[in-house]
């Protein structure tokens, strides 16, 4: 039987790859993004694929429901919800960062992978099926300079999706959160407002995970038997690891 994934943040980076990656198995897929250029680009690489494909902001609750509501026929049971929209924006102490900025992560990361998770659950829980896959962040585990109001989105994410669990016990809804850790995407150009080369010094000397890498384990933990549940992946490059705790000590 054909399943159906909804995977928002489909435009690039883990989002374009877990749809590539699905797209690959058959599934149907439900994918958005805000840009509908790339949105397009998407369905007609996907052209064999039974793909839906929706221009949403995340943020919007009000275009949440009514992507929802509106989803066509063949298209309603969404079997894999993939809450990937998200993102960082600078690196900047506290004291120095811009309030616009952790809005929208807040935003983002938070509100709009609520507002998907809200929407959805309704129709899991009648049908007694379906998964949620949260994209976090080993941020959300291990602080660093700058990480400020991200790593605190990406410590709800965690914690939410470990919320979800308790709720969805009584059902076969399966949770899981992955937290990936230094990995080359657009993630990087965003976060320093499309300065490239800012960018590409973060991954300068390393072998950094890639969106293929991720979307493979997207895949592997939606496909496990229907008795399992991979409540949290964390990974990161063989490059990287958890830094000492850091102490000032007067000159």
């Amino acid at each position: 039987m054909q399943k159906t994934i909804l995977i928002t943040g489909a435009t690039s980076g883990f989002g374009k790859a877990c749809a590539e990656r699905f797209a690959a198995e058959g599934w149907r897929l439900i994918v958005t993004g805000r840009r509908a250029d790339r949105l397009k680009e998407l369905t007609t690489q996907l052209r064999d694929t039974p793909v839906h494909a929706v221009e949403l902001d995340v943020r919007d609750l009000g275009a949440v429901e009514a992507m929802v509501r509106d989803l066509p026929e063949g298209f309603r049971d969404v079997d894999v919800l993939v809450n990937n929209a998200g993102l960082a924006l600078g690196l900047q102490g506290a004291q120095e960062a811009s309030l616009q900025d952790w809005e929208t992560m807040i935003d983002t990361n938070i509100k709009g992978l609520c507002y998907l998770t809200r929407c959805l659950l309704p129709v899991m829980v009648a049908r007694n099926q379906g998964h949620i896959v949260n994209m976090g962040s080993i941020a959300g585990n291990y602080p660093y300079p700058g990480g400020n109001v991200y790593g605190a989105t990406k410590a709800f994410v965690k914690q939410f999706s470990r919320n979800l669990l308790t709720d969805l016990t009584h059902t076969k809804i399966r949770v899981t959160n992955i937290e990936p850790g230094l990995s080359e995407s657009e993630f990087s150009v965003v976060r320093f407002h499309g300065d490239r080369d800012k960018a590409d010094a973060v991954y300068q000397g390393t072998q950094p995970l890639t969106p293929p890498d991720i979307a493979e384990i997207v895949h592997w933990v939606t496909s496990v038997p229907p008795h399992v549940n991979i409540c949290t992946v964390e990974v990161m490059p063989v490059c990287q690891s958890c830094g000492p705790l850091a102490i000032h000590r007067e000159a």
